[in-house]
């Protein structure tokens, strides 16, 4: 069913103001949610709402904690996220390395202990706005396999880049793998199935249905490229961080395990050239205009589509399962009763 952003984002925050969230970090979190569903990426929408909101409930996710930090070098940033929303914990310690950065040039928050971030592109877009260039790194649980392997044995790792410019940055968010665990789940809740080449079961095996790739594995993008680049991400937080590898790593899709994955954010003061920003929009811009080499599909670049579904969803809403909005709103009635 087609629900509109805001009352989408209304339901989310009301449940978890309910859960005990203080009313600046339901807001963050369910505006990290919906984020999610306007740029086209549902994997990392409201469908995670039910399982954060578990994992309120059962004391593995502390809404009112925004992380314990230190500074262990002058641009290093220590952060204990202790259990608190993946969202709000990041925040706090991207502010951080904002007022740090006029000093040090290059500021580095490395993150251990908080819940799951959701998509990593707002957060870049944060240090954007704010004139300086952003990196963000996260892990997961073993979800991928290596490339010419056949068992789960790394996290989907991604990666967001943003680079401020005269108008919109430029921005960059992928994981490393072929698709998200969260896609996989989308497919499996909209009982659709995924492409070959996705995932394999839980034997090793090639596989198109959801709901047996989520007992299984992804494949790398990009063979053994992006094998590589996922591997070189999970070694570059966990050194970082102290978090566990892949196959340690819990809590960011179950509710029975607090998370203990990584983050590391990376704030960049760029050259101080006062035309840098036209020169990089010029180029953009550029690319955007070079012949494509089907007429009918012009070139982009990345952050475009993103920009463009989500003016499109504001407009004309976000397309949600008719179960998960029924589910969201029983729990809504069962706190109102209650």
């Amino acid at each position: 069913m087609r629900i509109a952003a805001e009352e989408a984002r209304a339901l989310a925050r009301t449940l978890l103001e309910r859960a005990g969230a203080p009313v600046a970090h339901a807001t963050l979190q369910a505006d990290v949610l919906l984020e999610g569903e306007l740029r086209g990426h549902p994997s990392h929408g409201l469908q995670r709402l039910p399982r954060l909101l578990n994992r309120i409930e059962r004391g593995l996710a502390d809404p009112a904690a925004t992380g314990a930090q230190s500074w262990r070098k002058a641009g290093l940033l220590e952060v204990d996220g202790n259990a608190g929303l993946g969202p709000v914990v990041a925040t706090r310690a991207i502010d951080a390395l904002l007022s740090r950065v006029g000093q040090t040039g290059v500021a580095v928050a490395a993150v251990r202990n908080a819940n799951h971030l959701g998509m990593l592109a707002g957060y870049v877009e944060r240090i954007a706005a704010a004139g300086s260039v952003g990196i963000a790194l996260s892990t997961s649980e073993a979800l991928v396999h290596p490339h010419g392997g056949t068992r789960a044995m790394l996290g989907t790792n991604p990666i967001a880049v943003a680079v401020p410019t005269a108008g919109a940055p430029f921005v960059l968010d992928l994981a490393t793998s072929v698709v998200s665990m969260g896609k996989i789940h989308d497919h499996a809740l909209r009982g659709a199935t995924i492409p070959q080449g996705w995932a394999l079961d839980a034997n090793g095996d090639p596989t198109t249905d959801a709901i047996q790739a989520k007992s299984g594995a992804i494949a790398p993008f990009g063979g053994a490229k992006g094998y590589a680049l996922g591997l070189a991400f999970e070694l570059l937080v966990g050194a970082l961080a102290g978090s566990p590898f892949a196959p340690d790593v819990r809590g960011t899709l179950d509710a029975e395990h607090k998370a203990n994955k990584g983050d590391v954010f990376i704030v960049i003061e760029p050259n101080g050239a006062p035309e840098l920003a036209e020169r990089i929009s010029a180029y953009l811009d550029a690319l955007r205009s070079s012949r494509p080499a089907d007429p009918s599909r012009p070139v982009t670049v990345p952050g475009d589509g993103a920009r463009a579904r989500r003016e499109a969803a504001l407009q004309g809403g976000i397309e949600i399962p008719d179960q998960l909005w029924r589910d969201l709103q029983s729990r809504l009635s069962k706190d109102i009763q209650s």
